[in-house]
C-alpha cells in the first residue's frame, strides 16, 4: 500500500489538540450568546459571480464541479473564502424573516486556495459576530461589537492580545482636509505600512494618490499615532488639518476607546492606532485588527469594522458592523509550539475497571449510572491486571479508575494523587475541573483557572 502523504494547507488535529479547538469554540459561543447573538450556519458554496464580486481573491477560490460534468462545462459554484460574503447573502435572502437589528455569530470553516504557511491555511475556522440593521444602524453598535469580542477573547487562555482600532472617516477626512487627490488610493497605500518602509509608502502616496511630498509626510505623521486612551484626539488636532468628516471620525473612535475601557485587562488591550486602514473598500467607519503578543509574525489574528452598504437589494440597504477572529490562524501555531494543549485525549473522566469478563456487565452498569449524571466514562477494553488498566487510563489522560469489590461495594482511585476512596455510582461525581477535558497553558499549574477556558 502506498504511503499516505499529508495534504498541505488542510490541517487535521489529534484528539487532544481538538480539545483545545472545541473548548475555545464553546467559550466563544457562551460569551456571544450571553450578549444575545444568535447562531447561524451558512452553506459551504456560493455562486461564483457573488464570490468573485470583489475581484481581489478570485484566483484563491476553490470551485465546485461534478466529476461527471459535461466536458468544458463552466463551474458555477465556489466554496466560501470567508464568512462575510455568505452572511451578506443570507441577510438578503432571509430579510423578511429576520428581526433587525439582527445579531448573529457564526463559527465555521472557510476555504481559500492560497499558498499554505504558518497561520494561513486552505481550510480554516473563523468566528464572526455582526450586528446588521435595515437602512440604519446606530453607532453604539460599533462600541458593543468591539466590547463583546474583547470580552470573548479575554476569556480564552491565549497570549496577550491587542485590539488596534481606527476609523475610516478619520483618515478619509484627514486626507480630504489635506487636499489629497485620490483619498481611496491613499488609504490602500497606508495599509501597506506593515509590509513596506515608510519611505516607500511616502513615494507611493505621491505616485498613486497624487499627494505632494509634504502631504505624504503628514499622512505618515498621522499613521504614527498610537495610544491606549483618547489623547490621540489632541495629537491629530495638533497636525492642523480641519474637516467635518475628520471631526466625526475622531468622535467615533474616541467613543470606541472609552466604551471598551471597562473590559480591557492585561490579557486584552484596546488602542487607537491611526495606521490601521484595512484596504477593503466596503469599510466606512470603525476598522480594527487584532494582534497576538509573541506571534507578530502571523500579522493580525482578527479584524473587522463598520460597513454601511455591504448588503443591498437595490431598494433596502443593510448596514452592519462586525469582528472576525481567526480560530485556526491563532490556535494551530499555539498548539504546534506547545503553548496550548488538551488535558486529556478522551472525554472520559472515569475508566471503569473490569475484574474478569464474567463481571463486565456489572462494570457496564456502573458506567451507565455515571453517564446518567453526565459523567463521561468508559469500560476497560479488557480484564487485564489492574496495574495495566490503570496505566491504560494514564496514557489516555483519564483521571479516575473505578473498581467494583467482591462484596459489591465500590471504590474510585484518583490515579494522579493515588488517593482511593469508597464511592457510590448513583451519587459520586468528580471535581468540576475533571468533568471535561480542559485547555492547558504551558508553564502554568493545571489547577489554575488561568490555564483553562472554563
Amino acid at each position: 500500500m502506498a504511503k499516505i502523504a499529508p495534504l498541505s494547507g488542510f490541517p487535521e488535529l489529534l484528539p487532544e489538540e481538538r480539545v483545545v479547538e472545541r473548548e475555545v469554540i464553546a467559550s466563544l459561543s457562551r460569551t456571544f450568546e450571553l450578549h444575545g447573538f444568535a447562531n447561524i450556519e451558512t452553506r459551504v458554496v456560493e455562486p461564483l459571480d457573488r464570490l468573485a464580486k470583489g475581484g481581489e481573491i478570485d484566483k484563491e477560490i476553490f470551485v465546485l464541479q461534478r466529476l461527471a460534468a459535461e466536458p468544458g462545462a463552466k463551474a458555477e459554484l465556489g466554496m466560501h473564502f470567508d464568512l462575510t460574503v455568505p452572511f451578506a447573502r443570507y441577510v438578503l435572502e432571509n430579510a423578511g424573516k429576520l428581526d433587525f437589528p439582527f445579531r448573529r455569530f457564526q463559527i465555521q470553516p472557510a476555504w481559500r486556495g492560497e499558498r499554505p504557511q504558518e497561520g494561513r491555511y486552505r481550510q480554516f475556522t473563523q468566528a464572526d459576530i455582526d450586528i446588521v440593521g435595515r437602512d440604519t444602524l446606530g453607532f453604539h453598535h460599533d462600541v458593543e461589537v468591539v466590547r463583546v469580542m474583547v470580552e470573548a477573547l479575554g476569556a480564552l487562555p491565549l497570549p496577550p492580545l491587542s485590539f488596534q482600532v481606527n476609523n475610516r472617516k478619520l483618515i478619509q477626512g484627514f486626507y480630504r482636509g489635506l487636499g489629497i487627490a485620490d483619498v481611496t488610493a491613499a488609504i490602500r497605500v497606508i495599509d501597506k505600512l506593515d509590509k513596506l518602509p515608510a519611505e516607500a509608502v511616502a513615494e507611493q502616496l505621491v505616485e498613486q494618490a497624487g499627494a505632494t511630498p509634504e502631504q505624504a509626510e503628514q499622512c505618515l505623521q498621522l499613521a504614527s499615532i498610537r495610544v491606549g486612551d483618547t489623547s490621540f484626539v489632541d495629537q491629530v488636532r495638533a497636525l492642523g488639518v480641519e474637516d467635518d468628516l475628520l471631526d466625526e471620525g475622531l468622535r467615533e473612535l474616541a467613543a470606541v476607546i472609552d466604551g471598551c475601557a471597562g473590559v480591557v485587562s492585561e490579557r486584552v488591550t484596546v488602542e487607537a492606532n491611526l495606521r490601521i486602514a484595512r484596504g477593503l473598500d466596503y469599510y466606512t467607519g470603525t476598522v480594527l485588527e487584532v494582534f497576538m503578543s509573541g506571534y507578530e509574525r502571523l500579522k493580525s489574528v482578527g479584524g473587522g469594522g463598520r460597513y454601511d452598504a455591504l448588503a443591498s437589494d437595490g431598494k433596502t440597504t443593510y448596514p452592519g458592523v462586525g469582528v472576525s477572529f481567526g480560530v485556526s490562524r491563532t490556535l494551530i501555531p499555539l498548539i504546534a509550539d506547545g503553548v496550548l494543549s488538551g488535558s486529556r485525549k478522551v472525554p472520559s473522566a472515569v475508566l471503569v475497571a473490569v475484574t474478569d469478563e464474567d463481571g463486565r456487565d456489572s462494570s457496564t452498569a456502573v458506567a451507565t449510572a455515571l453517564r446518567a449524571r453526565d459523567v463521561a466514562c468508559e469500560v476497560s477494553a479488557d480484564a487485564a491486571k489492574f496495574g495495566k488498566q490503570i496505566r491504560a487510563a494514564e496514557r489516555r489522560g483519564i483521571p479516575f479508575v473505578w473498581f467494583t469489590q467482591a462484596d459489591g461495594t465500590h471504590q474510585v482511585k484518583d490515579i494522579r494523587s493515588g488517593e482511593q476512596v469508597e464511592a457510590d455510582p448513583s451519587s459520586w461525581t468528580p471535581p468540576e475541573a475533571d468533568l471535561r477535558p480542559q485547555v492547558l497553558r504551558a508553564g502554568q499549574d493545571t489547577g489554575s483557572p488561568e490555564s483553562r477556558t472554563r
